[in-house]
């Protein structure tokens, strides 16, 4: 069985470019994408993610009370909090409401997004995705 990724975020150029970097890196990862809360929902009824990146700001409900939801509805699924706003306050409550990795989006290189991936897979058991150096 796949593992599966999805990625919550509004903006549809940074889904598709992270989409088609991540799928590139590791092939048999599924990549499933929503726009907000309200679809993250409909896609984990439809396939339960392994690892979600959430944006923080989204339409309706922001990312960081979703991931609050989403970890007591679902505790095995790895959040990582993948946002413009890098902010002290804002990292605080990301691992307060359940994230396990907080990444900026602005400073950080695509190397980096692939390392933490990569481990999350390994951590849970799912190394079926390694990728090539």
């Amino acid at each position: 069985m796949k593992p599966i990724l999805l990625i919550v975020d509004d903006n549809p150029i940074v889904r598709e470019t992270t989409r088609c970097y991540l799928e590139s890196k590791f092939p048999a990862l599924e990549v499933n994408e929503a726009i907000d809360g309200k679809d993250a929902f409909s896609q984990m009824r439809e396939h339960l993610p392994d690892v979600i990146l959430m944006d923080i700001r989204l339409p309706g409900e922001n990312g960081l009370e979703l991931t609050r939801k989403i970890k007591e509805l679902y505790p095995e699924v790895v959040v990582i909090i993948f946002t413009s706003y890098d902010l002290p306050e804002y990292r605080k409550a990301a691992f307060e409401n359940g994230a396990e990795y907080f990444l900026s989006k602005s400073s950080l290189p695509k190397k980096k997004l692939s390392a933490v991936i990569d481990a999350v897979l390994i951590d849970t058991d799912l190394s079926v995705c390694n990728h090539e150096s």
